[in-house]
């Protein structure tokens, strides 16, 4: 088996059987804020024609940064076919089918598939609305000469699932922050500096957990850090280790491994990685290996360099954003308050006025009277401040996730009046029908105290009368339950019941009460 970087969370995995193209990014995303780090848009011809050609195609989620619409489209193979995990929704497949691939292989959650002779993969799901509607995944690869973990950024619950498949050569994770907290909060520099630290503490804690679990052979830090090229965002590189920013780069955490006696790999794109049955591990890079320190050790000017080049793009990038409209607030208001009509436990949850500050507009939403209007100078407990160009563009966009459409971008200031409520980004993620009616589903399941009368309550889906409360963690089948042949399947954790018998396929002591409807 042999891994070659194509930077950030993307990875060119070569088997015996075909080769697994990971998450390719290669655009900038994010209106212009993130770049790839190290930098992979000058990778060879050679490696370039084997990405866009791969057997296989993964995309673990639909964050832009592992979701490359742009390349997709126009580079990518379209015969290649393409691994889905096993989400709760069908978004992530709709939109690669809109891209034009037609060979779909939707997989089933933690459950190895056999894809040739030698190669397996299983695809393991975390459903956590924190996550997004859409979910995230981590791939597990395998083809008798070897096995990789790629987690990319999936913060998984069960920490040994993804070492259920056997003993782990290569393990790919995230270990430096992908949000834009708390950066854009209005804090003191002594306390924004007390929440950064205790920020990237936190994150490479959670990293080494998953290191020390899954006990690889060797350790590839990835999915991060982003270049922010922007003269505006250039604060937010970590360069000289004192910056108020919670990404640091690929050195840090090879110090943290190498401290705790773990073999880390530092992979620039286009750096091999091949490993065999024999247990020997080569490592190949596209530049000698002073070269790939510099990029680290004189970061500030390779960032430069790399700037440079791309500063003409973004330029034009900017000039695509949309000026400002008279009908911004009736527009977001019919947009927003049937979603708010239809997600009453996330209101609640959120209980305050949350102003979005467009410029010189200031829209109130008012999440306790489900209302969307010009705020009035009331109290309330929330505010982002956005760029208007920006608004109107995520705005025509219809972008169902600001998280991933707007506030990864990091260009927002925000501010809050007590501590992080999580219904206030759970909402802005879930900006269409079908995300909200799931986003409501779990709030509900986590939050109404009257959620327990669902256990006794029958509903039907096709041609058969189901209990309505998941015998696995109560999740809504009215919202979340789907007949596939002859098995229920509950789509938010993935757990499946024969539909003849009731009985679990994923655990016997969860039973689900069934019987046929009557015709």
């Amino acid at each position: 088996m042999r891994a070659t970087s194509i930077g950030h969370a993307g990875i060119l995995v070569d088997t015996v059987d075909g080769s697994i193209a990971c998450d390719p990014w290669f655009l900038p995303q994010f209106h212009g804020s993130w770049f790839v780090f190290p930098r992979n848009d000058q990778l060879s011809d050679e490696l370039m024609q084997r990405i866009c050609n791969p057997t296989y195609l993964y995309i673990s989620h639909i964050h832009a940064d592992h979701l490359d619409e742009t390349f997709l489209r126009e580079r990518m193979n379209k015969d290649t076919t393409v691994l889905i995990p096993g989400y709760p929704t069908h978004e992530l497949e709709r939109i690669l089918l809109g891209l034009g691939f037609y060979n779909i292989v939707r997989t089933i959650d933690g459950e190895e598939k056999a894809l040739g002779p030698n190669l397996k993969v299983a695809i393991h799901v975390e459903t956590s609305i924190t996550d997004g509607p859409g979910g995230d995944s981590a791939i597990v690869i395998s083809d008798g000469t070897g096995r990789l973990v790629n987690q990319n950024d999936c913060r998984t619950n069960d920490l040994t699932a993804l070492r259920h498949h056997g003993p782990v050569d290569l393990h790919w994770l995230q270990y430096s922050g992908a949000i834009w907290y708390p950066m854009v909060y209005q804090e003191t520099p002594e306390r924004m500096r007390e929440l950064i630290d205790a920020k990237v503490d936190s994150q490479f804690a959670r990293a080494m957990r998953y290191v020390e679990t899954i006990g690889a052979r060797a350790v590839v830090p990835s999915a991060g850090p982003p270049a922010f090229l922007d003269p505006d965002l250039f604060q937010f590189n970590v360069i000289d280790g004192d910056e108020l920013s919670i990404f640091p780069d690929q050195s840090s955490f090879m110090s943290q491994l190498a401290d705790a006696h773990h073999h880390g790999i530092l992979a620039a794109p286009g750096t091999e990685i091949e490993f065999s049955t024999d247990g020997e591990m080569r490592v190949t890079h596209p530049m000698p290996q002073s070269e790939l320190d510099n990029i680290f050790t004189h970061k500030r000017e390779y960032l430069h360099a790399y700037q440079s080049d791309w500063l003409p793009w973004l330029a034009d990038l900017k000039a695509t954003w949309l000026p400002a409209t008279p009908d911004l607030l009736a527009t977001v208001k019919a947009w927003f308050e049937p979603l708010m009509a239809l997600s009453p436990t996330v209101c609640n949850a959120i209980g305050d006025i949350v102003v979005l500050h467009a410029g010189h507009l200031a829209i109130a939403l008012d999440f306790p009277r489900r209302q969307v209007r010009e705020w009035n100078g009331e109290d309330h407990g929330f505010w982002f401040k956005v760029q208007r160009e920006l608004v109107e563009t995520v705005v025509a966009q219809r972008a169902n996730d600001w998280s991933n459409a707007l506030f990864l971008s990091c260009r927002f200031s925000a501010w809050r009046k007590g501590q992080y409520n999580e219904y206030v980004y759970n909402f802005f993620k879930s900006l269409d029908v079908e995300r909200m009616r799931r986003t409501e589903a779990e709030a509900f399941r986590k939050l109404d105290p009257h959620r327990g009368g669902m256990a006794d309550e029958d509903i039907r889906i096709g041609d058969w009368m189901v209990q309505r409360a998941c015998p696995h963690r109560e999740a809504d089948l009215s919202v979340f339950g789907e007949i596939e042949g002859s098995d229920l399947v509950c789509t938010l954790h993935g757990w499946r019941f024969d539909l003849e018998t009731g009985r679990c396929r994923n655990a016997d002591d969860r039973p689900l009460r069934v019987r046929r409807a009557a015709p």
